[in-house]
């Protein structure tokens, strides 16, 4: 059969580990989110103690989805864990939820991220306009599909070269922020200063501050996305979960302090494009560096969220929870091209309907929502199946405490933000009669099969191959199995 490549071998794990999964949690949120979790938290101080604690809340959720990783070698992540705990209709909700809002709306804002980038510079008094912006996003989002869509490769590619931009963006600020505070720039951060509040916090106001801030978090459960692509999971896994998460947090920390030391909380505040303004502050003539760098950085978190959402689809279409087009794969690049096209209509239709702020909000409610029932699987399945052998088990206090606070965190949030977040959860609701009449009901009338994509003509559109390859994967070759119709057609149904 074709099927998607194990590329990521051990001996290019720390090779890997920077383009693919470091690279995909220090993303454009950092350039977003500060502004965001400020004007939630209400003070400098606690918006740091928010961020630190948010790494640590990160921790203790990747180390529960380090065993899951190892217990059920699934690509997929939380859907697949899920459809194998909780079975169909659970894991298709998350399923649902993530193609429709969880994915799309995070391209969108990171979209939109670099389209404000891009453009502030050009309106230094202003916002860009809103046409122009949403013009440049959706430019990007198709040119990256396209890439995408012809080469698995040119996708590595594109994330080595811009991983440089975005790691430059963050030294170069840390760095010139901590030369402010050694010159004695640094009232912002003194103890008296940092905890004025600029308005009366409430336990609600500080959930949302987490939302924020967990979406800059965002991409910590990567690599079970793709744990099938991936050599030695048992190593690899918790490897890149040890390294990854403290690293993540201490930069992320750091930036805040340098954002700080020459920006005062209602600069910051008032600021469109956060990394733009710390520039012009500091940097005089080469203040255009900052936004190229968040350019740069914000077009690769673009990428890498275009290969990790396709993989999501590819999983869930396998399964039978997505029409069948979703499970096809290009027959020479090995690309899943149906599913990263769906994910690139989604991400356009949101682009034109929401604004930064409130996107956030609404996919890090969704995100957080779907953690918590994929580590409260975790404790189920402890119970259901005690003999089963895992690799990696955490120990109980590690998925109880991530439950206990995701339960407070969706609580308030919800408390505070009905409209935002109860939208989300009204269109992961609407995912049960889809689940019962595209999934559960086998006898459906054909217009229904057909609607839903069942029908078994796309197959014969295709021309199936078996991959025959020796055991160091060098060589590959291709023996018809079955033809219908000739060899110019482009997908292939992964068997």
């Amino acid at each position: 059969c074709v099927a998607l490549k194990k590329t990521h071998m051990i001996a290019d794990f720390y090779k890997y580990f920077l383009k693919r999964y470091f690279s995909n949690i220090i993303g454009s949120g950092i350039f977003i989110s500060p502004k965001g979790v400020l004007d939630h938290a209400g003070s400098v101080g606690f918006s740091l103690i928010v961020w630190v604690l948010g790494g640590g809340i990160c921790a203790l959720g990747s180390l529960c989805y380090a065993e899951l990783g190892v217990t059920i070698p699934k690509s997929g992540g939380d859907y697949s864990y899920v459809t194998e705990i909780f079975g169909g209709l659970v894991g298709f909700l998350l399923l649902w939820s993530a193609v429709l809002i969880m994915y799309p709306t995070t391209l969108a804002v990171i979209a939109l991220t670099f389209s404000n980038y891009v453009l502030q510079p050009a309106f230094p008094n202003c916002l860009p306009p809103y046409i122009a912006t949403r013009l440049l996003s959706t430019t990007c989002v198709m040119f990256l599909t396209w890439v995408n869509c012809s080469s698995v490769r040119w996708g590595t590619r594109i994330q080595d070269i811009f991983t440089v931009g975005k790691l430059l963006a963050l030294v170069l600020i840390i760095v010139v922020g901590m030369v402010q505070i050694a010159k004695g720039h640094y009232d912002a951060l003194e103890p008296q200063t940092a905890f004025e509040f600029i308005k009366d916090p409430s336990v609600g106001q500080i959930a949302l501050a987490f939302l924020q801030a967990s979406f800059a978090y965002s991409g910590w459960n990567f690599l079970n996305y793709v744990t099938e692509e991936v050599v030695e999971p048992r190593k690899n896994l918790p490897r890149a979960i040890y390294i990854s998460i403290p690293l993540v947090t201490l930069v992320y920390t750091l930036t805040n302090i340098a954002y700080f030391s020459s920006m005062s909380p209602q600069e910051l505040l008032d600021s469109n494009a956060v990394a733009v303004t710390f520039g012009e502050k500091l940097l005089g003539v080469f203040s255009w560096v900052m936004p190229i760098s968040v350019a740069l950085s914000t077009f690769g978190g673009i990428n890498g969220y275009l290969f990790t959402s396709s993989r999501l689809c590819f999983s869930g279409a396998r399964e039978g929870h997505l029409p069948y087009l979703l499970a096809m794969i290009h027959l020479k690049s090995c690309t899943p091209i149906p599913a990263l096209l769906v994910c690139c209509t989604a991400t356009i239709v949101i682009l034109c309907i929401g604004d930064t702020h409130n996107l956030i909000n609404y996919v890090s409610f969704i995100n957080y929502l779907s953690y918590g029932v994929t580590i409260a699987g975790l404790l189920y399945y402890r119970w259901k199946k005690p003999k089963l052998v895992r690799p990696i088990k955490v120990n109980l206090l590690v998925p109880c405490s991530y439950l206990v606070f995701w339960a407070v965190l969706l609580g308030f949030s919800l408390y505070s933000e009905p409209v935002v977040c109860g939208m989300g959860l009204v269109i992961m609701l609407t995912g049960v009669p889809i689940y019962f009449i595209g999934v559960q009901w086998k006898n459906k009338p054909h217009w229904i099969s057909s609607a839903v994509g069942e029908q078994d003509q796309p197959k014969r559109l295709c021309i199936v191959f078996l991959l025959q390859r020796n055991q160091s994967c060098e060589r590959q070759q291709r023996t018809p199995h079955t033809a219908f119709w000739n060899s110019k057609d482009l997908f292939s149904i992964r068997s």
